[in-house]
C-alpha cells in the first residue's frame, strides 16, 4: 500500500443488485472511488463526470446534487452491513456467544467484501443533511442496537462479563469498521481468517465463559 493511499483497496466493488443499470451505476460506481481514495470533499461533480465517462448535465439528470450520490453511497453500505448482521444472527441459534460470533464474522466480512463501500459509508456520512442521512443512519442505529442486545442478553445470562456494556459495542463495533482500511484481497490473509480472528478477539472482550460449537 502507497504511504499517501487512504486505504489499501484499489477496486470499487459493488454487487449487481447496488448498482443500478445505465448511467446511474456507472456514477455511483466512479464516485465510489474517488470518495473512497480522496474524500467526499476532495471530489467535485466535474471529477466523477470525468470518471465515469459522463457530461456533468447527465450526473444531475440522475443525481440532484454530489450530496445524493454521496447518501446513496452510505445508504447501499449501511443496508448491506445490516442485513447481513441480521441474517447472521438470526441463523446462529440463542445462544449469545454463538450470536458474537455470526454478527462479527458478518460484520467483519462486509468490511474485506466492500472496503470502498465501508470506508465511505462510514468516513463520510457526518456530512450528509439530516435528511439525506435519515435512512441510513435509521439503518447504523438498528445495527449497533442488534450489537447492544446481544451482549445485554449475555450480560443477564451470565456468560459475558465487561465493566461497560456500551463500550463493548463501541469496541467490537469499531475494529470491524478498521478492516476496510487496511485490508485487500491481495493482502496475506484471507477474508475468512480475519473474520475468524476478530470473533474470537469479540470473545475475548467479552470474557466469554464457553466456546459456542459449530462452525
Amino acid at each position: 500500500m502507497s504511504i499517501n493511499r487512504r486505504l489499501a483497496a484499489t477496486t470499487a466493488n459493488l454487487l449487481p443488485e447496488h448498482k443500478p443499470p445505465g448511467s446511474p451505476g456507472q456514477i455511483l460506481e466512479a464516485a465510489l472511488k474517488l470518495f473512497a481514495e480522496r474524500g467526499y470533499a476532495s471530489a467535485s461533480v466535474r471529477d466523477v463526470a470525468a470518471a465515469s465517462s459522463l457530461k456533468p448535465a447527465t450526473i444531475y439528470a440522475h443525481y440532484p446534487s454530489k450530496e445524493h450520490i454521496l447518501a446513496e453511497l452510505c445508504r447501499i453500505g449501511h443496508e448491506e452491513q445490516n442485513r447481513g448482521v441480521r441474517t447472521a444472527v438470526l441463523n446462529s441459534g440463542a445462544d449469545p456467544c454463538a450470536q458474537i460470533v455470526a454478527y462479527v464474522r458478518a460484520h467483519v466480512g462486509m468490511h474485506t467484501a466492500f472496503p470502498m463501500l465501508a470506508v465511505v459509508a462510514n468516513a463520510e456520512l457526518h456530512v450528509l443533511s439530516a435528511e439525506l442521512g435519515a435512512a441510513t443512519f435509521a439503518l447504523r442505529q438498528q445495527s449497533e442496537q442488534l450489537l447492544a442486545d446481544i451482549i445485554q442478553r449475555g450480560l443477564d445470562q451470565g456468560v459475558f462479563d465487561v465493566p461497560n456494556a456500551w463500550l463493548a459495542v463501541a469496541a467490537i463495533g469499531g475494529m470491524g469498521l478498521r478492516v476496510a482500511y487496511w485490508y485487500s484481497p491481495e493482502y496475506h490473509l484471507e477474508a475468512r481468517e480475519v473474520a475468524e480472528t476478530y470473533a474470537e478477539f469479540a470473545l475475548r472482550i467479552l470474557a466469554c465463559r464457553h466456546r459456542p460449537s459449530g462452525p
